[in-house]
């Protein structure tokens, strides 16, 4: 269980990151909103694998959106995803 708690936790901090660096950056935040995995790999250095799937919500007063974490029978493949950052809530 030890590795599932720093998988979210280190997914939490890459959440934490990108939200900082869109609330202060307008043209980093649209590059977010519209491409993902590229903004991602500027921000990170890091390429998204094509079979990892990311989508980013822009929240408005009237939305909530709520992001469950992943189920606690993750694979071995998913388990290393997540610790790399690559599988984040909102």
């Amino acid at each position: 269980m030890e590795l599932i708690d720093k998988a979210m936790q280190s997914s939490e901090e890459v959440r934490v990151r990108l939200t900082q660096k869109a609330f202060m950056d307008a043209d980093f935040r649209s590059k977010l909103l519209s491409d993902p995995k590229g903004a991602i790999a500027q921000e990170f250095g890091v390429e998204v694998p094509d079979n990892v799937n990311i989508e980013v919500h822009e929240c408005d007063m009237n939305t909530i959106h709520l992001a469950l974490p992943p189920k606690a029978e993750l694979n071995e493949e998913q388990l290393e995803m997540v610790a790399a950052g690559l599988t984040c809530c909102c």
